[in-house]
């Protein structure tokens, strides 16, 4: 079990950031990196299913998979106060704040999910969503290079 655990973690660990930025992640413990990817996965299946429900109409799908996300997969289920304590002190702060809003538009997802609220359901999944970019463009450019910026395509020319 130990085995296909490390070797999960070579295909799901979140290489996070670019070389010039100093983000912590990569200096966490290597248990705590595997249940950050552990997270990230979960997330990934959750957003996943969050759309089919939300494109079919199936609201009451939503709620139960959204209040799993805004209360955490993996991250915030029986960590250590040691664990707790590495994850604020290695992790930037943009990194934590973004995860904070995450979890608190999965929260809203959650509750206009149950009022049926369509338009608010698709308003709370962006932010979801958006946050999810905002977080790989900074931390996850090795995973996800198409985050990297170019220097060159961003230059104006006339």
């Amino acid at each position: 079990m130990k085995l296909l655990a490390i070797i999960l973690s070579l295909f799901f660990i979140v290489p996070i950031g670019n070389a010039s930025e100093n983000n912590g992640v990569s200096s966490l413990t290597p248990e705590l990196q595997l249940l950050l990817s552990k997270e990230m996965v979960q997330l990934k299946k959750g957003m996943n299913q969050i759309m089919d429900a939300y494109v079919t109409g199936e609201w009451n799908d939503i709620v139960p998979i959204a209040k799993k996300m805004e209360n955490s997969y993996v991250l915030r289920q029986g960590l250590s106060q040691d664990q707790i304590h590495e994850l604020h002190s290695k992790l930037p702060k943009e990194f934590l704040s973004l995860d904070e809003k995450f979890h608190y538009y999965s929260g809203m997802l959650a509750h206009v999910s149950e009022k049926k609220k369509a338009e608010l359901i698709g308003f709370y999944f962006s932010k979801m969503s958006e946050t999810c970019v905002n977080c790989h463009s900074l931390y996850a450019t090795k995973k996800f290079p198409s985050f990297k910026p170019n220097i060159e395509g961003d230059k104006h020319h006339h």
